[in-house]
């Protein structure tokens, strides 16, 4: 694999191919199954797909859950203990009034949590013990107006954030819901039916009307794509929405006939997303949102082959090969990861479901990775994520399927020397003196975009020292007309140039052009200048990046139509800052300490003290981070910057 990444960057560095967005009808799924009528023979009815054991098999689920059986059940005791909230009209309409989303969200979030603790705990008992208050929680969910998140019921026909009864829209979260109940529709109708048939049949008529009828019938869900146009964004949404109506028709749906014409329709719907990402696999979301995306693709995926037979796979393609090492090869160390746009810098993704989708398209590097994150969590770690599932049913019994496989895993990882992503242009380095270097080109319009064409990363023995902050807490601003003015997006507070005084500009026009890579060299370079709007007033900005064993070598070459203003140099970091010294900027990072020199001629330095009250980013970065600024002493029409970083 590393071969054919090496052949492939080569051979595009030579024809220098411009970054575009790219939509190339693939149309795997389709071309595999091209019809309703082509599926329908191959389709696995009344549910004999699921790999789980029933529900009065004891013995069954006492080898599934091995020494988590215990564990589980303690914690659904809890959970009989829980008080249903109830979601109050005044809590979705306070994203309107201020645009919080956590005053809905969190009691919905407290309810499920309730919902998925108390099925798997009957599961792994088998006595009935935690049967009442599970009916309470799914005859609560029923009565709810809506399972969608305020934030999201701008896609009703009212725009507005309360839910109106007339409509049932299919977001993230109605879509989990939908599969959650499901799956206890799947173990426990029967169960229901002996104390009232009332409780199932209820609950089948909720899934139907809010999940398999509109999911069927209506085309306007964006994340569909069914009406797709050039130009349009198709993120995670596509295969995590479609997943779960995908559960959900396969766990209801006995109609031979409609199930294949609900697969069928998935099938077209991901096959927009498959077309959407570049074939070389990259994120442009981030790691944080590969298990939302690829992650979602490979649930999606397995699904359909479970239901199947293994019939439908398209894990023998390429690009979803690619897509799923994308998380092993953005990993730098000690819990950091390459983050771009909306992603945070720590992370690395869950182990269990990064080593089922290695072992699905047979990628030695992702199951020894995932190998890794798993040998790293200590035995109480461990039993906490096992118990703290969120709202995916699916993935939770899966990770208790393959469970010994992932504990058996004895492959070391070990991060590779470089990625290169030609398409999405992500370009990581490894420098043999300990420096990890991640830069981008990309265009300003990418899925959860920040203004970054070109901006870059560093870390020294896995410490990070330049940095990409990353995102706050999600508000009503944060995908809205408003995104911009939130610091975290704006180019002005990445690792990039304020060419004229002007930073980069949001919009797909907006982009990095003439990219190139060289893996012998060492070097990554990109046409900055056409990131810019025309007030910047620049002809060329090519920025170049040279990694060594000691060392980052930053050169900018530059030439702007007019001077309107002072070029300021911005470069993020955390820690500890010293500028006393002209020409020197000391960074220290626990044990990593760079110092970022530069010509005290051409440049005079500026602190900025950046306080971090959100949490999302504290929890990350500490109380503050700072932008270190080179202003430009003189203006000038033409030039060349350098920089270097090197190791203390």
């Amino acid at each position: 694999m590393k071969t054919q990444l090496f052949i492939l960057s080569l051979l595009l560095c030579l024809l220098n191919i411009p970054q575009i967005q790219a939509y190339t009808e693939r149309n795997l799924l389709q071309k595999s199954i091209a019809s309703p009528d082509e599926l329908k023979p191959l389709l696995i009815l009344n549910q004999r797909w699921v790999p789980y054991p029933e529900y009065s098999d004891r013995e069954g689920w006492k080898q599934l859950l091995k020494e988590h059986r215990e564990a589980l059940i303690t914690q659904g005791e809890k959970a009989l203990k829980h008080e249903w909230k109830v979601v109050k009209a005044t809590d979705y309409l306070e994203f309107e009034r201020s645009g919080n989303r956590a005053i809905m969200e969190t009691p919905l979030g407290e309810n499920n949590r309730a919902l998925v603790q108390l099925f798997i705990a009957e599961l792994a008992e088998g006595k009935g013990r935690f049967v009442d208050q599970l009916i309470n929680g799914v005859f609560q969910a029923c009565e709810m107006t809506s399972w969608s998140l305020s934030a999201h019921l701008n896609a009703q026909r009212s725009r507005r954030s309360l839910p109106d009864y007339k409509e049932n829209i299919i977001d993230l979260t109605s879509g989990d819901m939908g599969s959650l109940l499901s799956w206890v529709y799947y173990y426990f109708h029967t169960t229901f039916d002996k104390i009232n048939p009332a409780i199932s049949e209820r609950l089948a008529f909720e899934l139907r009307k809010r999940i398999l009828d509109p999911y069927m019938n209506e085309d306007r869900f964006w994340w569909m794509a069914v009406n797709y146009k050039p130009g349009k964004l198709v993120n995670n949404w596509n295969p995590w929405c479609n997943s779960n109506a995908l559960q959900c028709f396969l766990l209801l749906e006995n109609d031979p006939d409609k199930l294949a014409a609900a697969i069928h329709r998935s099938m077209v719907s991901v096959d927009k997303f498959l077309n959407y990402t570049h074939s070389d696999g990259a994120c442009e979301e981030g790691p944080s949102y590969w298990g939302h995306a690829a992650g979602k693709l490979y649930d999606y995926l397995q699904l359909l082959s479970l239901g199947t037979g293994g019939k439908v796979s398209l894990f023998d393609q390429q690009i979803v090969r690619n897509m799923g090492e994308y998380i092993a090869r953005s990993y730098v160390g000690n819990g950091w990861v390459v983050n771009f746009a909306d992603a945070s810098a720590k992370g690395g993704g869950e182990a269990p479901l990064i080593y089922r989708f290695g072992k699905a398209v047979d990628s030695d590097l992702m199951k020894s990775y995932a190998g890794y994150l798993n040998g790293k969590l200590s035995t109480e770690e461990r039993n906490k994520e096992v118990l703290s599932w969120g709202r995916d049913i699916f993935r939770g019994l899966e990770s208790f399927r393959f469970e010994e496989e992932l504990n058996s895993v004895q492959t070391p990882f070990e991060v590779p020397s470089y990625s290169w992503y030609p398409e999405t242009e992500f370009c990581y380095m490894a420098s043999k003196g300990g420096l990890y270097f991640a830069a981008k080109g990309g265009y300003n319009n990418e899925s959860h975009n920040h203004n970054d064409a070109g901006s870059f990363s560093l870390w020294l023995h896995t410490q990070p020292v330049i940095i990409d902050a990353g995102v706050g807490t999600y508000t009503r601003q944060t995908f809205s007309s408003e995104r911009y003015s939130i610091w975290t997006m704006q180019g002005n507070y990445h690792n990039l140039p304020m060419i004229n005084g002007v930073p980069q500009q949001f919009g797909s026009r907006f982009k990095a052009t003439e990219v190139q890579f060289n893996p012998k060299k060492q070097t990554f370079s990109a046409q900055l200048a056409t990131a810019y709007p025309e007030q910047a007033n620049v002809a060329d900005w090519v920025r170049t990046y040279k990694l060594t064993k000691e060392a980052l070598h930053i050169t900018d070459n530059y030439r702007l139509t007019e001077v309107n203003d002072k070029n300021r140099i911005n470069f993020m970091s955390w820690g500890e800052i010293d500028n006393s010294t002209p020409g020197k900027v000391k960074i220290k990072t626990g044990d990593a300490q760079v110092v970022l020199e530069y010509n005290k001629q051409t440049f005079d330095t500026e602190i900025e003290t950046i306080p971090l009250s959100d949490p999302r980013l504290s929890t990350v970065w500490g109380a503050k981070i700072y932008r270190i600024s080179l202003v430009a002493k003189e203006s000038t029409q033409s030039g060349t910057y350098t920089y270097i970083i090197k190791k203390l």
